[in-house]
């Protein structure tokens, strides 16, 4: 689950990691109130204001400016609350921006110039542990940063049993080149980071920028929190930091009903029963000449009122030539599955307009086979795997 800037920074404070402040407002008069009221806490003369949305390059797209006044505060967030942001992480019609994070400035003058790091802590899957990925070029694409200076990209792996340990710490930012009150501010940060992405079950943290300030602070400036679903029984509490607009509202629907359902670009949409056959069925669809339009698994319990549920989800996609049903049947029967897709293409008369090939194996495959033929239904029965992808090229073609 992805998180706005505004709350990955209030979850990252609340495990003592310092942030730089803000407030969220959903229209420019709030926007204004807020600026005053940071300004009343913190002594901050000017303000940043952020488009919230799910996707990253929001500066490059306009949805990061400064405003030096109360005045400019209105203006700028009158113009970006309701636009549609495109950035390199957004679909190309780009994302709506329903709210902003009025922050405080903190590139304030000094005797030192503000410098700006990058920083992330996520899992290194080929180990199997916890790292943190740091880098001096805070502010960059860091992708850039690895292609063309690869050596100014620092990792740290830590070792579950332990934990981050103090020399950790101190080797990241010894790494970072800093020295005196920001050494040991970055040694905090770096701690409580990690305390912050252990303790909240994180499957991703990424600061870009953490910011040293003129006088020495360590602050987080932005942050991009990726919350691991399936520890969400656990924290209840950020269940209610799901914002639903950001999300596809196919795969929200789908969830809704209870279908594992990823969205894809392709032409065929696929329906099976377990995601080792879905990825095996996407495999097939591109073998044949197509592309999979999404990742649908209707689980074990595949009866009429789930495939009915799935066939409608997938045909709100209008790039479909085709559909693709491939059911092992083990727990469940082949019979029963094949049962539920005759009800459901029953139910939905004229909504199916594209061809649907069907292939059933396991309990009761030939059962299946049989009743599916005899429904009399534009259903394209087939065995075996490479007469599915002949039927998948043979409809596309």
């Amino acid at each position: 689950m992805n998180l706005h800037e505004y709350q990955g920074k209030q979850l990252l404070n609340s495990f003592g990691v310092k942030i730089q402040r803000g407030i969220v407002a959903d229209n420019h008069k709030k926007a204004v109130d807020a600026a005053k009221q940071l300004t009343a806490e913190t002594g901050t003369g000017w303000w940043v204001i952020k488009a919230q949305i799910h996707a990253g390059g929001r500066g490059k797209g306009g949805g990061v400016k400064l405003a030096k006044s109360l005045a400019e505060v209105e203006t700028i967030s009158k113009d970006i609350i309701g636009m549609m942001l495109k950035t390199p992480q957004t679909p190309a019609e780009g994302k709506k921006v329903n709210q902003v994070l009025i922050a405080e400035d903190v590139y304030y003058p000094g005797e030192a110039e503000p410098e700006e790091y990058y920083m992330s802590v996520l899992l290194n899957r080929a180990t199997g542990r916890n790292m943190i990925m740091y880098s001096t070029e805070g502010g960059m694409d860091i992708e850039s940063v690895a292609e063309k200076t690869p050596h100014l990209i620092f990792t740290e792996e830590i070792d579950p049993a332990t934990g981050i340990l103090s020399f950790q710490a101190r080797k990241v930012a010894f790494n970072l080149g800093l020295s005196g009150k920001a050494f040991k501010e970055m040694t905090k940060f770096v701690t409580s980071l990690y305390g912050a992405y252990i303790g909240s079950d994180a499957s991703l943290f990424e600061i870009n920028p953490v910011l040293k300030t003129s006088d020495d602070k360590v602050l987080a400036v932005d942050s991009k929190v990726t919350l691991d679903n399936n520890a969400l029984f656990r924290h209840k509490n950020y269940i209610n930091l799901r914002d639903l607009r950001e999300e596809n509202p196919i795969e929200v629907e789908a969830n809704a009903v209870g279908l594992n359902y990823v969205d894809l670009d392709g032409n065929v949409g696929c329906m099976v029963n377990g995601a080792g056959l879905a990825m095996s069925t996407m495999d097939l669809i591109k073998q044949s000449g197509g592309e999979p339009a999404n990742f649908l698994d209707v689980g074990g319990t595949a009866d009429a009122e789930r495939v009915e549920a799935g066939f409608r989800i997938i045909l709100k996609d209008p790039n479909v030539k085709a559909i693709l049903v491939n059911i092992f049947g083990g727990i469940v029967r082949c019979d029963r599955v094949a049962q539920g897709i005759v009800d459901a293409y029953t139910n939905m008369g004229d909504a199916i307009k594209v061809p649907i090939i069907v292939r059933l194996q396991g309990t009761n495959a030939k059962e299946a086979k049989e009743l599916i033929e005899a429904s009399g239904l534009d259903v394209i029965s087939v065995v075996e795997f490479k007469e599915a992808a002949d039927k998948v090229q043979e409809v596309l073609s």
